[in-house]
């Protein structure tokens, strides 16, 4: 398996992952547009040509905001979410920003424990924040050089 920055070829099974991991999935053309957002960076864990996992962030100013992380549903518990943070961190870090962030639903438990396994804390929650259900939001961060 390699994790490998995101292209075209890569869609189909980003939207096959998206759809059964998110009561919003993004579309298509909501994928397909953050290939040319200048702040977007997205990774994919590969494996044989076929998608297991993807992850991305918006590079802002001096942080990464963590769009969306998801690993299909066969590969769950392998420990790719966390190559996928792994990586994602990796950049973030070259790319001298201060940390990454993100929103994750409250009642997402397997979400929250990928993320303090991997070294994210909670800083605060985003009440009624998905549409959906109007579920609160915490507030979630994971820091490389002290905030000042």
């Amino acid at each position: 398996m390699e994790i490998e920055l995101m292209n075209k070829s890569h869609i189909d099974g980003i939207m096959e992952i998206e759809k059964d991991s998110f009561a919003i999935p993004w579309s298509r053309g909501a994928v397909e547009k953050e290939l040319s957002n200048k702040f977007a960076i997205y990774v994919v864990a590969v494996e044989k040509g076929k998608v297991l996992g993807y992850g991305g962030m918006w590079h802002v100013v001096n942080e990464g905001h963590i769009t969306n992380i998801a690993v299909h549903k066969d590969y769950r518990r392998k420990g790719i979410g966390g190559l996928i943070i792994g990586k994602l961190s990796e950049i973030a870090e070259e790319k001298e920003m201060m940390g990454l962030t993100l929103e994750v639903r409250k009642s997402n438990t397997p979400a929250l424990e990928l993320y303090k396994k991997n070294g994210f804390k909670l800083e605060g929650i985003r009440p009624e924040y998905y549409e959906d259900n109007k579920e609160d939001a915490y507030i979630m961060w994971k820091y490389f050089i002290a905030a000042e």
